[in-house]
């Protein structure tokens, strides 16, 4: 396994939301391990291996430009206390449209009711209809489509007025 490919297994480990991943494929080891504030990588190759122990660097979350807007962060809180957020009931890909060459489902300032279909999640080959238990207009989508999703991430925020 390559520094290439360890990169885009940590990238994809961050998306996921995943706490925890551990891989081992032939002489090398690898954990992943991710926190709140911050995600660790250990790489460990077996004894056997020819090259050394590459321990890869900690990976932080983007989080340097959000530090000077944290007084603001209260604010924008207080604005979103009045929306309601609408979940994944389940762990799998998000997709805003039913197949690639249909319009997606919602958009911000869409009106929806109770029952509408909001967004379609894979899961082991199952494509499930998420509909809506709210009646409102879209005002956030906070999910990009073919993202992985994990059960109980918000995907878009609703104003119920």
């Amino acid at each position: 396994m390559d520094l290439k490919e360890i990169q885009n297994l940590i990238r994809f480990v961050a998306k996921s939301g995943a706490s925890e991943v551990k891989l081992e494929t032939g002489d090398v080891k690898i954990t992943i391990k991710t926190g709140q504030d911050s995600e660790t990588t250990i790489v460990q190759q077996m004894p056997m291996a020819a090259a050394p122990v590459v321990p890869a660097a900690p990976v932080a979350p983007v989080a340097t430009p959000a530090e000077p807007a944290a007084p603001a962060a209260p604010a924008a809180a207080a604005d979103d206390s009045k929306y309601i957020t609408i979940k994944s009931p389940i762990i799998g890909t998000f997709y805003r449209k039913p197949s690639p060459d249909k319009p997606v489902f919602v958009e911000v300032g869409t009106e929806i009711k109770e029952g509408d279909v909001l967004c379609v999640i894979e899961a082991m080959k199952l494509f499930n209809e998420i509909e809506s238990e709210v009646s409102g207009k879209i005002v956030k989508v906070l999910v990009d489509d073919a993202s992985p999703v994990e059960f109980d991430q918000p995907l878009f925020m609703v104003d119920p007025s």
